[in-house]
């Protein structure tokens, strides 16, 4: 079955959906003329700094959505992923991570607007939005936005909720060697009391803990760039030379070819910002927006956060000090780079830290996309209760037990998310442009 599962997983993930998420990525940024580069400072002063729009509908503000769905998506991918791709394809692999963030932030754009513009109120009064509303208002193709949320539910207990558990305590077990029993009580009992409360809950707590956790992981990557700093001008050569040259066999790496750059870089960095899946237009839907461009722009930029910054943190400290040469890949290789770079036990406890505290927040974001995507198929939120007790006791099964069959399952599952999503982006393009083309008009007008 796991066997199974990891060659159904391969072909989701493969070369033909890989193009098809950035496939719609280059096109939507030729529809709207870069507006990721052209409209990033704006994006970053609405996301960071004013932060919310008074008076507009909505649960929670712009700040708040985007932590939301920073946190479901800063996860195990912005440390373990970055090292698979680079273990894999070389130091190039990270440079075509950076060209899959930048067409993913006008996909994320996309995904943004149409969550916002065809939400609607629920019998609670509080929004709900995501792909499939606008599959079903927008695209009218119901059965489509069925199929989201069906692929959606079923991912988040397994890779937004047990594999996540899992990371948590497997990372504090082999640096602190806590017991991964007492690990999945805490997880337990700390997810229950953020998520029994609601979408403003989720959203208070992920907006305490993402900005220090980013801030943190960060933090611990410059200094070790900081220490080994004569690395670093021949980090941005391999950089870029391997993305388009050959790598060659150096220490424990094997060698990679142009194409494995491309394709491990493709692969991790889509599935570390999730551009294209459709998952964090679920809280972008939620935001206080007076305009559907508003919440786009702050969307957009969670992709550059999450791989623009991340990730390049990640991916410099392997390359600058010379970790990517050992063979060593994954979690691990993230770990002996920092280690190398660091001191002391200090970079196994930073990539420890980083990674339980990136894997929770991801279980708690990801618990709003699934309890949205159940709604929909209900089309009640009478069972929001239940969904929550039975998540709340599924992190603790995730935390102690072995899920090589849940990890590739729900990694099928993640990536058939993006299908229904893709087409509805297409084909609800000229909506996406015309709604940023009022929006900037009138912007312009106003001054």
């Amino acid at each position: 079955m796991n066997d199974l599962l990891n060659s159904l997983s391969g072909f989701v993930w493969g070369p033909p959906m890989l193009i098809f998420l950035v496939g719609t990525g280059i096109y939507l940024t030729i529809r709207l003329k870069g507006l990721q580069f052209t409209q990033l400072l704006p994006s970053l002063y609405l996301a960071l700094i004013k932060r919310r729009e008074e008076g507009a509908k909505g649960d929670i503000s712009h700040f708040q959505a985007l932590m939301t769905a920073l946190a479901a998506t800063v996860g195990t991918g912005n440390i373990a992923g970055v090292a698979t791709a680079i273990a894999a394809g070389g130091p190039g692999a990270l440079f075509w991570m950076w060209i899959t963030g930048l067409v993913g932030m006008a996909t994320k754009y996309g995904e943004a607007l149409l969550a916002v513009k065809y939400r609607i109120t629920d019998e609670r009064g509080e929004m709900a939005g995501g792909p499939m509303y606008y599959l079903e208002h927008g695209l009218k193709q119901k059965w489509l936005g069925v199929l989201f949320a069906i692929f959606t539910v079923i991912a988040s207990f397994g890779i937004g909720n047990m594999v996540q558990a899992h990371s948590v305590a497997d990372a504090l077990h082999e640096t602190f060697r806590i017991p991964t029993v007492w690990t999945g009580i805490v997880i337990a009992i700390a997810t229950g009391l953020v998520i029994l409360g609601g979408i403003q809950s989720i959203a208070k707590i992920a907006s305490a803990i993402v900005p220090v956790m980013i801030i943190f992981y960060m933090l611990g990557g410059l200094i070790v760039l900081a220490i080994n700093w004569r690395g670093v001008p021949g980090m941005f050569v391999y950089v870029i030379q391997d993305a388009f040259t050959p790598t060659a066999a150096i220490g424990g790496f094997a060698g990679a070819s142009v194409m494995q750059a491309i394709r491990f870089g493709v692969a991790r960095g889509v599935f570390s910002n999730e551009s294209g899946l459709g998952s964090a237009a679920i809280a972008a839907a939620a935001a206080q927006s007076r305009h559907p461009v508003t919440q786009a722009l702050v969307s957009m930029t969670q992709t550059f956060i999450d791989t623009i910054v991340v990730c390049s943190i990640t991916g410099f400290v392997i390359i600058s000090t010379g970790a990517w040469q050992s063979g060593a890949t994954g979690a691990a290789l993230t770990t002996s780079a920092f280690s190398t770079g660091l001191p002391g036990n200090w970079g196994g406890f930073i990539v420890a830290i980083g990674l339980a505290l990136f894997a929770y927040s991801t279980l708690l974001g990801w618990s709003y996309y699934g309890e949205k995507a159940l709604e929909y198929l209900f089309g009640s939120a009478r069972f929001a209760p239940y969904y929550r007790i039975v998540w709340v006791l599924l992190s603790f099964v995730g935390a102690i037990s072995s899920l090589d069959t849940v990890w590739a399952f729900s990694d099928v599952m993640n990536g058939a998310m993006a299908i229904p999503n893709l087409i509805g982006l297409v084909g609800l393009s000229g909506v996406i442009v015309s709604e940023t083309r009022d929006y900037l008009s009138n912007r312009r007008k106003a001054g």
